[in-house]
């Protein structure tokens, strides 16, 4: 996102009286250390300083808000506030999108003085992660907000800009007060307070100094050039002969129309390294059969292609230990946690198998025995059923999800298995029947594939949606409107957790069905 400069009005004479500036951050963005700068500069130049702070409820659903007020020193200390009053804040920084929406909010914002800096990158909030599908807040409704609101506006990937130099936020967003002017002191003295700091300086100069010219040039932030790459292009890795037979089977594709071969080509991608080469062929087969029949401009091809490897991709024990024991997996949370030479790292797995979970790895005919035995299924679940914490960090812990992740081969014996493919073909059958007479039902049909997602409980809940829905697909089926229910349904399955949207929509469709 491109950097957001825009100024209305004068604003007062800040260095006249107290300048009054807030910080929103939360856990892990180094509200602390942004502050001790900013009371640091403040005092080698004259000025007296006050800095408070309360913290937030958790790390993610409560910001802690930092406040700093400084004035000349004078032959009478000045009296300081303890927090910040709406309508009374000269300067706002934010360290995310959403924060600077909750101190547009809060009334800290206001157009007749403040300058509002703040980083346009996304730190989910509790309530954004609950909803089934997307409840990510818009950030561009608080970008608007904040050009209306503020004096002054600065808005840039600050965090990015800090990880791209080997830094934090907190030497970006530094860099970008210094670069905004809204304080009345040279650049000098801004890096003065992180050389004085004696952490990280080399690395914090460099953030700052990126953040700083994004701030007073209003322009965007520098990019890396990176080459783009589509699927046909990207590396395959494996033996000679494997990556001769993908590639093989990868030319199947172009038989099919060009909007849905990227699509295919991906979904297949997805497939094999799920399972191997023939799980991929059944992949195109079922893709290719629904190519036979489209009658649209290959949407309803390109949503099989997504669809039907979302669905052969499912999340079962092997694939989640797979995935935590994964080359380069390690590599990827050091780089998260920006681990430095020197510092160890532990990683420790959280595992809450449930019964069904357990029982899904038996013999499909065993397991299916098994799962309809009540007494059988209490007995695994008191065994298993319990929280469980491994060390994969350790050759232990990593062993034993190495050898379950690569327990592929067994993976088509499996009950669970065999319950994936019954909804897998039940679900195409009814595709395939509405694409005879309606194909833009069919393909709302194959996005309902969306509600299902996830491991355990969420795998569970995410199916009872589905199979609803499905329900109330056969309600509107020959109708007209039908397409527009079923996606009507399914946004509203994606609402809320517990469904009780998608009870409503069930009662409308009940009501004229």
């Amino acid at each position: 996102m491109n950097a957001h400069v825009k100024t209305t009005g004068e604003g007062s004479d800040q260095s006249a009286g107290i300048i009054k500036l807030a910080i929103l951050a939360v856990g892990g963005q180094g509200g602390g250390v942004l502050t001790s700068w900013i009371e640091s500069v403040a005092r080698a130049n004259g000025y007296a300083a006050q800095a408070t702070s309360v913290a937030g409820v958790a790390q993610r659903t409560g910001a802690t808000v930092y406040y700093v007020e400084m004035a000349p020193e004078g032959p009478q200390k000045p009296v300081f506030s303890l927090m910040p009053a709406a309508g009374d804040v000269d300067i706002m920084i934010t360290a995310e999108m959403m924060e600077a929406g909750r101190s547009i909010m809060r009334g800290f914002v206001t157009p007749d003085r403040t300058v509002l800096i703040t980083s346009s990158h996304r730190a989910l909030a509790v309530s954004e992660k609950m909803v089934p599908g997307d409840g990510i807040a818009s950030s561009e409704e608080v970008i608007a907000a904040a050009q209306i609101a503020a004096r002054k506006l600065i808005c840039e990937d600050f965090d990015k800009l800090a990880v791209a130099n080997g830094s934090v936020i907190s030497a970006t967003l530094f860099g970008a007060l210094a670069g905004s002017g809204a304080l009345p002191f040279t650049r000098d003295a801004f890096e003065d307070a992180i050389r004085t700091s004696g952490k990280g300086v080399d690395a914090s100069l460099r953030a700052f100094a990126a953040a700083f010219d994004v701030a007073a040039n209003g322009g965007p932030a520098p990019k890396a050039e990176t080459a783009a790459h589509s699927p046909a292009q990207q590396a395959i890795g494996g033996p000679d002969r494997l990556q001769a037979q993908f590639h093989e089977l990868a030319s199947r594709t172009n038989d099919l129309r060009p909007e849905a071969r990227e699509m295919a080509l991906t979904g297949l991608r997805k497939v094999v390294d799920f399972q191997d080469i023939a799980y991929g062929a059944e992949y195109l087969d079922r893709v290719q059969k629904i190519a036979e029949i489209d009658r649209t401009d290959a949407r309803m091809t390109r949503e099989a292609a997504k669809y039907i490897a979302n669905a052969m991709t499912y999340d079962d024990i092997i694939r989640v230990a797979d995935a935590k024991t994964r080359d380069g997996r390690d590599r990827r949370i050091a780089d998260e946690m920006r681990l430095k030479d020197g510092q160890l790292m532990q990683v420790t797995e959280f595992l809450h198998p449930r019964a069904e979970e357990i029982v899904s790895l038996l013999p499909a005919k065993m397991g299916a025995r098994w799962q309809s035995n009540p007494r059988r299924m209490k007995l695994v679940d008191r065994l298993f059923n319990r929280g469980r914490r491994i060390r994969t960090d350790g050759i232990i812990g990593f062993g034993m999800l190495y050898l379950l992740g690569g327990a592929k081969s067994w993976r088509r014996r499996t009950l669970r298995h065999a319950e994936e493919m019954a909804h897998l073909d039940s679900w195409l059958g009814r595709v395939h029947a509405a694409a005879a007479h309606d194909q833009e039902t069919a393909i709302e049909l194959l996005r309902c594939q969306r509600l299902i997602k996830g491991y355990s409980d969420t795998h569970a809940r995410g199916q009872s949606k589905f199979a609803r829905v499905m329900d109330g697909a056969s309600m509107v089926e020959g109708r007209a409107d039908a397409a527009d229910w079923i996606r009507r349904m399914r946004e509203a399955a994606l609402q809320d957790e517990k469904g009780e949207a998608l009870d409503g929509a069930l009662q409308t469709v009940r009501s004229f069905a």
